[in-house]
């Protein structure tokens, strides 16, 4: 697989990990309290925004970022796959009949989750692909998601994503030079 592609599947599906469970936790309080679909998918998408920036957020504070610093990363990288996944994800439950009202123990829910999440899956893979074309979204956490070096991310994501990037390091001070250790091959 083209590693851009394997990147983006990755992000993606790093995005739909905190969104499902945002979802279905959503989903399973708002129909044990008995509240109406709007509250209950409103409570759906605002639990899913909170797992799936936590969920990118806490790889970066153990990284060594600040919490701070983490989280304004973690907004510029995935609110546009989170909310692409938010959508598709509701509307596609919303047009299964009978999926919103026929309760957690009735597998028409459930298989109409699958469904809402594999097209929410197919959606934001190409947002998150454009992204990282761009040096933008899961490249820009790429680096500290796998504690790598800065030499490191330019070889996973590209000289154009590792220069975005950079400006984001904390302390980094980037003014069009390149410094080569000499470890590596710039390709």
């Amino acid at each position: 697989m083209n590693p851009r592609n394997s990147m983006a599947a990755n992000a993606t599906l790093h995005c739909l990990t905190g969104c499902a469970i945002g979802e279905i936790l959503g989903l399973m309080i708002g129909t044990a309290l008995g509240l109406s679909n709007a509250v209950t998918i409103a409570l759906a998408v605002g639990l899913a925004f909170l797992f799936g920036y936590a969920l990118s957020t806490l790889p970066l504070i153990q990284a060594g970022l600040g919490f701070f610093a983490a989280l304004s990363v973690v907004f510029a990288a995935d609110t546009l796959s989170i909310a692409t996944m938010e959508v598709v994800d509701n509307v596609v439950m919303a047009l299964i009949p009978g999926a919103m009202d026929s309760g957690l123990v009735n597998p028409i829910f459930w298989v109409g989750m699958m469904i809402a999440l594999t097209a929410a899956f197919i959606a934001a893979f190409p947002v998150n692909r454009y992204l990282i074309d761009k040096g933008k979204g899961h490249a820009l956490t790429h680096q500290y998601h796998h504690g790598a070096g800065h030499e490191d991310h330019a070889a996973h994501a590209g000289h154009q994503s590792h220069e975005t990037a950079a400006q984001h390091e904390p302390g980094h001070s980037d003014h069009g030079e390149h410094h080569d250790s000499g470890d590596h091959l710039h390709h």
